[in-house]
């Protein structure tokens, strides 16, 4: 242990501490902008210098470590000064438009500024010009860019996909894409990991609730929205409501005083897709010597971006299913509209999802099963709805429950844990032994694919025949997996990914919190939802039932390959500049 001093308070901290960890722990807050604990420690921003007796230079507190008799001030006369000196030159180079900020209210940087009494800046203005495709998922404000490095790191270090790039040097210096390429010309998968992990406005998703509420206020327009899974443990937390007052049936309420007219479940949806893989898993399985393993889960958009662009050779193996959310479209604009007995050309779906790839996903060319246009004619993550929500002056703190319309609203526990990691496989795996056995396992059976390890695996024994399983998420785990299916040193049958770490619960659409990992919360928060339900099965669910007694016949017939299942090669994805070499060996065990 070290003892030392901050701010004339006595600490005491394991060997190894940083001074920055030492302050917080004893309750002793020092700012920073571009520290991310064990992923971005570089000490770029300057603004979490602090004072050491005895020495005439300032040190950052977030890469320097403790040591024994350390004499500390967070805050004295010379750290406030030279605080606010490197925090009014960042603004010298900063878009300050707050007021037109999709941050404004959380953003480190306005809050740091703010503390410090910053009201004018006394340096001259040079902010760079806004360029970029907004048309893209994925927006870069230059102007509003700090320079701290996060989403370099986060996407070099976890995601290990390398998009961000220092570019120019000096004064110049800022970040772009790697190998001077544009970003619909790069591999950048729509993980959105950047975006959450930026302390500023400089990342962004496309904002479409202008396009939602146009098409609300459009009387020729049958509007129908989708709840995904991982939304409903997360949309109250920028909106100052507890998870646990935050329920799925509150934003039923919230998203009928916005004026939707049909309010669904995208549980129903993913219920819909167990029925499809599991029947798919357990086609291939029996004729294994004819197919190449192990089979993936094709729901998550940005892992097939990945895979498209990383391991393209690999892409076959992919389960055709679609995703729950395009799946629910192409049920919406023939099924449904079958039941409305309306055009399904006046139906208007919109799905809200804790994604950025959703975005991309919909606008695919493959995704227009329906004959109706797009199958899902707009996508808007969980910080978006949250935002609609404030736009209408809807209260939350003083929304009732409300149920879900029928019959899309319908959905089971399994649907529910597809929002965490390890929810898809554990969702097929209860149905898939159902079909095998004929009868229900223990809804807990398969819970050795539950928790947040980045790589999980385990073996179950359904019916005499051994299914080797694996689940990963974040795409960097997800690389060293691949690397070591190519190596041939595992083998798998079936294998879950999900591209952002802790699967759609830690999405690139979900609301921010900086220097915070929320997803295993949130993922105990759908855990719960599943142990309460009266439904934990997907083939229990009445509507699912129901679909395919009136509208599907069986699972893998004609219509549901028409309408839910998908041709992966049909679509163009730039590939990796420099492909996968697999010269690196990876640590496994």
């Amino acid at each position: 242990m070290v003892t030392l001093t901050i701010d004339h308070k006595p600490v005491t901290v394991a060997q190894g501490t940083t001074i920055l960890e030492a302050a917080k722990l004893a309750g002793i807050p020092i700012p920073s902008l571009c520290y991310l604990k064990d992923i971005n420690e570089i000490g770029a921003c300057r603004v979490c210098v602090v004072e050491l007796e005895g020495k005439e230079k300032l040190i950052p507190a977030c890469n320097n470590l403790v040591e024994e008799g350390m004499v500390i001030y967070t805050n004295s006369p010379k750290v406030r000064e030279t605080r606010r000196i490197n925090v009014e030159l960042l603004l010298s180079q900063h878009d300050c438009h707050c007021a037109t900020c999709v941050r404004s209210g959380n953003c480190n940087l306005q809050t740091i500024a703010n503390d410090l009494g910053i009201i004018s800046i006394p340096y001259k203005k040079e902010v760079p010009d806004f360029r970029w495709n907004v048309g893209f998922p994925l927006i870069r404000d230059i102007g509003k860019c700090i320079k701290c490095m996060r989403c370099v790191q986060i996407c070099d270090k976890v995601q290990g996909m390398n998009i961000w790039d220092v570019a120019n040097t000096g004064s110049r210096t800022t970040v772009d894409i790697s190998f001077n390429r544009r970003i619909k010309d790069s591999d950048c998968t729509l993980c959105g990991q950047c975006i959450t992990h930026c302390p500023v406005g400089a990342l962004r998703e496309r904002n479409d609730t202008a396009k939602a509420f146009e098409a609300l206020a459009d009387p020729e327009k049958i509007t129908i929205v989708q709840i995904a899974p991982a939304v409903r443990a997360a949309w109250g937390e920028s909106l100052g409501i507890s998870r646990e007052f935050a329920t799925v049936k509150r934003l039923v309420s919230a998203l009928r005083r916005i004026g939707f007219d049909y309010i669904f479940d995208t549980d129903f949806s993913a219920d819909l897709t167990i029925m499809e893989e599991a029947n798919e898993f357990l086609q291939k399985l029996q004729n294994k010597d004819q197919n190449t393993w192990p089979m993936f889960t094709s729901c998550c958009p940005g892992w097939v971006r990945f895979l498209k662009s990383q391991y393209p050779d690999m892409v076959p193996q992919l389960s055709t299913a679609k995703s729950p959310q395009q799946m629910f479209g192409a049920i919406a604009k023939s099924y449904y509209a079958q039941l409305l007995n309306v055009d399904p050309s006046k139906i208007y779906c919109v799905s809200i999802m804790p994604c950025l790839a959703k975005k991309q996903e919909c606008d695919l060319p493959t995704m227009n099963s329906a004959g109706a246009g797009q199958d899902v004619d707009l996508v808007l993550t969980t910080r978006e709805i949250d935002r609609m929500i404030r736009a209408e002056h809807i209260i939350p703190s003083e929304l009732q429950e409300e149920e879900f319309d029928t019959p899309l609203g319908i959905g089971t526990g399994a649907g529910v844990i597809f929002g965490a990691t390890g929810g898809v496989m554990e969702a097929a795996l209860r149905t898939a032994y159902y079909l095998v056995t004929g009868q229900n396992p223990s809804p807990d059976a398969f819970q050795q694919v539950r928790g947040m390890d980045g790589w999980k695996e385990a073996t179950f024994d359904i019916s005499g025949t051994l299914v080797r399983v694996a689940v990963v998420s974040g795409l960097g785990n997800t690389r060293k997996l691949i690397r070591a299916i190519r190596r041939n040193k595992v083998q798998y049958d079936f294998v879950e990914v999900m591209a952002c770490p802790g699967g759609c619960s830690g999405g690139g659409g979900q609301p921010i919190h900086d220097g915070l990992e929320f997803a295993g919360e949130r993922a105990n928060k759908l855990y719960g939802l599943d142990r309460i339900s009266t439904l934990r099965f997907s083939h229990e669910n009445p509507s699912i039932i129901k679909v395919y007694d009136e509208y599907l016949e069986h699972p893998l017939s004609h219509r549901a390959h028409e309408l839910l299942h998908t041709d992966h090669t049909a679509w163009d994805m730039p590939m990796a500049p420099i492909m996968d070499q697999e010269e690196e060996e990876d640590n496994y065990s």
